[in-house]
């Protein structure tokens, strides 16, 4: 089974993944957590890359970069695992490059973006995505004490455009369940597992 994780920074993604990955082991599956850039070497190194505050990154040049360090990570990681029957949680995948990159920056157009995640993905779709929404403001407030990395700094128009394409994907999108981040982490969860365990 194949599970992604959406929403900005703030939004408690992490903490999610954390408790679902726990939940599932325990049941007794065989679970992998990876974040999108990043789980190889090679995706490290381009994470590094895409988020040092110091670097001036071009729009297209990150859309490029987010989706070679996802490419990496299918083949490397994803697909394997999932060839043996095994559960792959990602902190964020392709959905996040139409959100960022197509509505953020505008660096290509959506069909140029849709089209490019197909062939980083190897065409592999998500069985469940789950989508933390959550306001900018209130995800501001829950980073507020974070050192922010080159994205985060993007300030709060690009958020909103942000938010904007993940809610487009929401509604177009029958794998996204949207949840709302403003709920205790305990409820959230209890959400999150009642649809994983539907698809399992």
């Amino acid at each position: 089974m194949f599970i992604t994780f959406e929403g900005i920074d703030g939004s408690g993604k992490s903490t999610q993944i954390e408790m679902l990955h726990r939940r599932l082991t325990e049941e007794g599956h065989r679970v992998h957590t990876f974040r999108d850039p990043g789980g190889t070497g090679v995706s490290e190194k381009i994470r590094e890359t895409l988020l040092n505050a110091e670097l001036d990154v071009a729009p297209v040049t990150e859309a490029l970069l987010f989706s070679a360090a996802r490419a990496q990570l299918i083949a490397e990681k994803v697909q394997p695992l999932l060839k043996k029957g095994d559960v792959v949680i990602l902190d964020r995948f392709y959905d996040s490059t139409v959100a960022y990159q197509g509505y953020g920056r505008a660096s290509l157009p959506l069909v140029d973006i849709h089209a490019l995640n197909e062939i980083a993905s190897y065409g592999l779709v998500p069985d469940l995505t789950f989508y933390l929404k959550i306001p900018v403001e209130e995800a501001q407030k829950r980073t507020a004490s974070v050192e922010k990395d080159r994205m985060e700094k993007s300030g709060a128009e690009f958020y909103q455009n942000v938010i904007k394409g993940f809610n487009e994907l929401a509604k177009s999108e029958k794998r996204f369940v949207a949840v709302d981040a403003a709920e205790s982490a305990d409820q959230i969860h209890d959400l999150i597992n009642k649809r994983v365990q539907k698809r399992l």
